[in-house]
């Protein structure tokens, strides 16, 4: 909305900024109409100040909490579109004859204010633009975790998907163990996922629950099969694997939906 606002201002500062009246025999093809950029205060004003501000605006988007003098870029840009606005309002009525110029560039105007305004106020505005820094997201650790032990805590070594812990964490389903003991249900669960072949699902009775996350946004599908995904499993996460199918996991949300997440490569186990 904002660069489109922009795109069309800068067009209006090539168009006529008064419009004549050709009646009463006048040839208005030797009237030489002036634009934007013959009037350096209008197109400063009006124009170019429009511009800046949707420039400033896009900037602080894509770069969030760079500041000059103490204020974001966003409300600098912000500014100069409403001062844009202001000068084209005045500027139209005191002109008698207003031209093309002027006319498309009050209504791009008016378009760009509001935009850079409601930008920070509509939730629909508030999404990021592409290519725009996302900002970290820290784990949290699953029900039940201490911090620094176990797997994805600062410190701790991560282990691969289908590595079993040496401690017991009361994940559900098994036995809360001892420092430096293997819990006895894990470590079924491990031999009987070894012994079985390469590629193939391990039985239902051998799988044992764990929470995990996921280190990228990933679909869930439904457990009918279907081709649509019913949710998204979002990095930062903590989720439960209550079983096992083929190669992927049947997984349950903070909600309480449950769906199959078929891409298991590089999950983070809890």
């Amino acid at each position: 909305m904002v660069i489109g606002a922009a795109v069309v201002l800068f067009i209006a500062s090539f168009l006529s900024l008064f419009s004549y009246d050709c009646s009463g025999g006048i040839d208005c093809s030797r009237l030489n109409s002036p634009n934007a950029w013959d009037s350096l205060g209008i197109l400063m004003s009006i124009f170019l100040a429009g511009i800046i501000g949707a420039a400033l605006v896009i900037v602080g988007r894509l770069t969030p909490g760079r500041k000059v003098v103490g204020f974001d870029l966003g409300q600098f840009g912000a500014a100069f579109t409403v001062f844009a606005l202001w000068t084209a309002f005045w500027t139209i009525i005191d002109v008698s004859d207003a031209g093309a110029g002027l006319i498309l560039g009050l209504l791009a105007s008016i378009v760009l204010a509001a935009g850079t305004i409601a930008g920070p106020l509509v939730p629909a505005l508030k999404a990021p633009i592409v290519g725009a820094p996302k900002p970290p997201q820290a784990v949290q650790p699953p029900y039940g975790g201490q911090p620094g032990q176990g797997y994805g805590y600062p410190g701790a070594q991560q282990q691969p998907y289908g590595a079993q812990p040496s401690q017991g964490y009361g994940y559900p389903g098994g036995q809360q163990g001892q420092p430096g003991q293997a819990d006895p249900a894990q470590a079924q669960a491990a031999q009987a996922q070894q012994s079985a072949p390469q590629g193939g699902a391990a039985p239902a009775g051998d799988f044992t629950p764990f929470w995990f996350a996921v280190p990228v946004a990933r679909p869930l599908y439904g457990e009918d099969g279907a081709p649509n995904p019913i949710a998204e499993l979002a990095p930062g996460t903590w989720y439960l694997a209550v079983e096992q199918r083929g190669q992927g996991l049947i997984a349950q949300t903070q909600d309480g939906r449950r769906g199959v997440l078929q891409d298991t490569t590089g999950i983070q186990r809890g």
